[in-house]
């Protein structure tokens, strides 16, 4: 591993703890009772007052999401650059599936977070509101974002999870420590400040997953194995058998 690769690598490992962060601070901050998805008309004016009255935290709220989704994404990565050996195909198909579900939870949290906070804000009465927000879960890019969303945020920690326990890159339990922690912080809903406690593990999972992927950029480079001798090292039996190269004249 070059120097080049070390300083990427480090980057990526300072990806995990950001994430956590963000992801905490956008479930301690969202309003209650907002964070779901609006099929209905019914859903829709019972949400709109709640974002009326705190439009710029659910402003603030969604674009934090948005953010702790990205990094969700490259995290996943990170913690596949742990795994080089036995069970790397399933941490390669478990940061696909991470980036995929963090692409579409983004665009599910845009409309739930963002597009709530401005229709609430927006001079249009609240049935108007309700049309625009209904209408806008309804289309066909919506639900099949909601759909990737939800089907992959749920299974790529599990996949991440098996990958890590097989290649015993980390100990065991941090593992399980991270798929449970990540399971556990996905389930959360806008709760106020006490979903800090229950987002605690995945927090301490990321921050013990990037020491370990500094560690890694640490390491040493391994010398490659080269079995030529040099050529200081040839013996005069070589020597007097290599052909003498002779110039013009000779």
């Amino acid at each position: 591993m070059n120097n080049a690769a070390r300083i990427r690598l480090r980057l990526l490992a300072g990806f995990l703890p950001a994430t956590a962060v963000l992801y905490v601070a956008a479930e301690a901050l969202n309003p209650r009772g907002t964070d779901q998805v609006i099929t209905s008309t019914a859903v829709a004016l019972r949400v709109l007052p709640v974002a009326a009255s705190h439009s710029a935290q659910l402003y603030l709220s969604g674009s934090l999401t948005v953010l702790a989704l990205g990094g969700l994404a490259v995290s996943y990565a990170a913690i596949a650059a742990l795994v080089t050996r036995r069970g790397w195909v399933l941490a390669t198909v478990a940061a696909l599936l991470g980036a995929l579900g963090a692409f579409a939870g983004a665009m599910v949290n845009v409309l739930a977070g963002v597009n709530l906070a401005a229709a609430a804000s927006a001079h249009m009465s609240e049935q108007a509101a309700a049309r625009f927000l209904v209408t806008s879960f309804h289309s066909a890019p919506s639900q099949m974002a909601v759909y990737a969303y939800f089907l992959s945020e749920y299974a790529a920690p599990v996949v991440m999870g098996l990958a890590l326990w097989r290649s015993r890159s980390v100990p065991r339990w941090l593992a399980v420590l991270f798929t449970a922690g990540l399971e556990i912080a996905e389930t959360q809903g806008s709760g106020g400040p006490k979903v800090v406690l229950f987002m605690l593990p995945f927090a301490v999972a990321t921050v013990l997953l990037a020491a370990r992927i500094w560690q890694a950029a640490a390491s040493p480079a391994a010398q490659p194995n080269d079995t030529a001798p040099p050529p200081s090292a040839a013996s005069p039996l070589d020597l007097a058998t290599t052909p003498l190269r002779t110039g013009p004249g000779n």
